[in-house]
């Protein structure tokens, strides 16, 4: 009689799962120069096979025209031979990060003798959920190899071409380069009921790690039986502040807002101190209108806006779900602050806790901005598109997460690790 293999009587996705543990088990213990040698195979097949890869994409992209989706979406969804390049650099980057595994995070050695060492170690298996969005692919590939996991991806089914084409290039050079090619696997099926198992497959899957839009990642946190890193929306705030530089604030702003708005770290509104709205309003508004931005405007910037000469932005009455929302387009709210201390009530009434900036020649403005505002990031007289693994020195970043846990802001390969305890004794009984 023949035995029934213990994956016989499995659904797809746990099928699935039980390979990623087996794949993470064996990637566990491997030295870095093996992981580091996999990525850059990576990176290499990336570029031999973008033709591949932009032909799988354009089906995604075409199908999400079809279908009428919003250009912010679309531009997520597309990937160029440019685009391509810079994921494989991004890979190439993460191979030249420190590995995390085995790091110590403190040691000593204790009273009665025993030697006490905390160590990173890998998660284990890692499951992405995540939407229109490819390049998350290879980049939360990357991040989890390097840090020793294995990683169950779940796109939206609005990439289900790209990602599989991608995937297909992954595995291929993982397996290519002696790694469990298990370690990098597409979760099967294009319907919620496997985006509700992998929620499920507590046991199985060690930590779950959402991105995209406010409901996907409601519903993650709220449904899901396996621990989630729970990443946040990006509704980030540019302060203007009475001391300014009026041109940096300027470019600031614009950087923030229009450089790539459909990124959870473009800027979503403007506060500007009362004391410079009068100067700094009709040259920021002809900037954003330069731009292509509509303005979302309280009462006194529709004024402003109305009674400076030669203003050429789009500027609408701001309602209350515009302080709120993430537009992830070419919109902006506005509204004019009393002061400091009235725009950080704003930012905490009204933030997702993702980025903050603040424009300001006054030291003591920033240090107050800095120490009130409770977000994963505040950014002085820079721009909000810098909360970024990449721009932090991370490589490429698995998200950035708004919780308060072990991992907050751009994610990186630490935060891709737990620890241990390796206890050393000489005989020693208790």
């Amino acid at each position: 009689m023949t035995s029934l293999s213990p994956y016989d009587n499995l659904t797809p996705v746990t099928r699935t799962a039980y390979r990623a543990r087996s794949a993470a088990a064996d990637l566990a213990p491997l030295p870095r120069s093996v992981k580091d040698d996999a990525l850059l195979a990576i990176a290499d097949a990336l570029e031999v096979r973008t033709q591949e890869i932009i032909k799988a994409n354009g089906e995604d992209v075409e199908r999400a025209r079809e279908a009428g989706t919003s250009e912010a979406i679309i531009d997520r969804l597309t990937l160029t031979p440019e685009r391509v390049r810079a994921i494989a650099a991004d890979v190439r980057d993460v191979a030249a990060l420190p590995d995390p595994v085995g790091e110590v995070v403190r040691g000593s050695t204790l009273p009665n003798g025993i030697d006490l060492r905390q160590v990173r170690v890998p998660l284990g298996v890692v499951g992405i959920i995540y939407e229109a969005r490819p390049n998350v692919t290879v980049d939360a590939a990357a991040l989890c190899l390097k840090s020793g996991n294995a990683v169950l991806l779940r796109g939206s089914s609005s990439a289900y071409s790209s990602n599989t084409a991608l995937v297909r290039v992954l595995r291929d050079a993982v397996g290519g380069a002696g790694l469990p090619a298990d370690a990098v696997q597409l979760v099967p099926g294009e319907n919620r009921d496997s985006v509700r198992e992998l929620m499920r497959a507590r046991g199985l899957v060690d930590v779950l790690i959402p991105r995209g839009g406010a409901s996907l990642i409601r519903t993650v946190v709220e449904e899901s039986t396996v621990p989630v890193i729970e990443t946040g929306t990006g509704n980030c705030h540019v302060y203007v502040d009475a001391e300014t530089d009026l041109d940096m604030a300027v470019d600031i702003l614009l950087n923030s807002k229009a450089q790539r708005p459909s990124v959870c770290n473009a800027a979503e509104t403007l506060l500007v101190h009362q004391d410079v709205a009068a100067a700094f309003l009709p040259r920021a508004l002809d900037a954003l209108a330069g731009a292509g931005v509509t303005v979302h405007a309280d009462e006194r910037v529709l004024e402003l806006a109305e009674t400076a000469g030669g203003t050429k932005a789009t500027v609408v009455a701001a309602t209350a779900e515009d302080w709120e929302t993430e537009y992830l387009s070419y919109d902006i709210a506005a509204a004019v602050v009393d002061s400091l201390d009235a725009a950080v009530a704003h930012i905490r009434l009204w933030s997702s806790g993702h980025t903050e900036a603040i424009v300001t020649t006054s030291q003591a403005a920033a240090r107050r901005f800095t120490q009130l505002v409770d977000s994963t990031t505040v950014a002085v007289n820079a721009s909000t598109r810098f909360t970024d693994g990449g721009q932090f020195g991370f490589g490429a970043e698995i998200g950035i997460s708004t919780q308060k846990l072990h991992a907050r802001g751009p994610m990186g390969l630490p935060e891709l690790t737990s620890t241990k305890y390796i206890v050393t004794g000489d005989g020693h009984t208790r």
